[in-house]
């Protein structure tokens, strides 16, 4: 480039003197007119040049785009994804929860990436949890979009540890409680990052878990000893199970507790709180009274069934509805 313009600086001053002669100069063999058409073409060598570089930088770039991009896994190559985020949720963040470590469900938007349990860990108001996951087919994870992960350092992804049983775990920070986490994993086999969903639930936890004022209790709705009715609404399992509602709710040395009647015969038993509890009638649908630590809050019961081949326990949430509770003479 420096030869180049020397050529263009000569070629100007020869044609300055040249002009202030009058007449053609030349310069050995070359005239003036010869060195003007020679920087002609010298300037568009170097332009066409230019526009080589760029085009050759930009073909780079769009092939560094095409290969990242082939990086991450199209929505075909996924598992149809689970809807684990409703509209009702309402994040539960650290300081609602107090210091401590707790077992906590973990739904997932792919049916290929499985969390067979989890520990919530809860300090300072900061909550992480330790994911232990069914297979060992991920190598890492980064907490976002497969597309972010493919431009993200090393230092921000997460590797897995493997535990006592050979298990692959994974710490992740949790933002919150019932929302939706954006987790990217890395698979070993594909080499690809699968987008997934994660939502840690609150409804999970034990009732003692949450820090004061988290929950509408009997002490907080300063209910009287007495006989209540109360609505009640049932999720989880198939959705097709009920329960009856208004519930019978009693209140006994400022504990409450809910009489819970099945739209089937066919349990045997409900677990509370690491509590079983056997029904209270021996015909009919099955009834059982539990204890009720919370109202306005998705309490987490199971109940097993015999109604399938073999006994089954089932996952439920019962949401007691404090606005509706009245007192009944009964």
């Amino acid at each position: 480039m420096k030869k180049l313009q020397v050529i263009l600086l000569l070629a100007v001053m020869v044609s300055a003197v040249c002009i202030g002669c009058g007449r053609e100069e030349t310069i050995g063999n070359v005239s003036v007119n010869d060195t003007a058409q020679i920087t002609e073409r010298i300037e568009v060598q170097d332009s066409d040049g230019e526009s080589q570089k760029q085009q050759e930088t930009e073909e780079t770039k769009e092939e560094a785009d095409v290969e990242k991009s082939g990086q991450v896994a199209l929505k075909e190559e996924m598992a149809a994804p689970i809807d684990v985020v409703t509209e009702d949720m309402t994040p539960v963040y650290g300081k609602d929860i107090k210091p401590g470590t707790y077992q906590v469900t973990v739904d997932s938007s792919s049916s290929m990436f499985q969390i067979t349990s989890c520990q919530l860990i809860v300090v300072d108001d900061e909550m992480k949890a330790v994911m232990t996951m069914s297979g060992t087919g991920y190598g890492k994870l980064y907490m976002g979009t497969g597309e972010e992960a493919v431009n993200a350092k090393e230092e921000d992804f997460i590797a897995f540890q493997e535990n006592e049983n050979g298990e692959h775990t994974f710490t992740v920070p949790v933002q919150a409680l019932d929302m939706g986490i954006k987790c990217a994993a890395f698979s070993v086999r594909k080499e690809k990052w699968y987008d997934r969903v994660l939502v840690f639930r609150a409804d999970s936890l034990p009732q003692d878990a949450f820090a004061e004022g988290m929950i509408t209790t009997t002490e907080s709705l300063a209910l009287t000893d007495g006989s209540y009715l109360v609505e009640v609404a049932l999720e989880g399992g198939s959705g097709k199970t009920t329960v009856e509602s208004p519930a019978k709710l009693k209140v006994e040395d400022g504990k409450s507790y809910a009489i819970i009647t099945f739209s089937s015969p066919n349990y045997d038993y409900m677990i509370v709180d690491g509590e079983k509890y056997l029904p209270i009638n021996t015909e009919g649908n099955s009834s059982f009274e539990i204890p009720v630590g919370g109202f306005d809050f998705k309490l987490a019961v199971s109940a097993d069934t015999t109604a399938m081949s073999t006994p089954h326990e089932i996952e439920y949430t019962l949401y007691f509805d404090s606005k509706t509770i009245h007192e009944t003479e009964e």
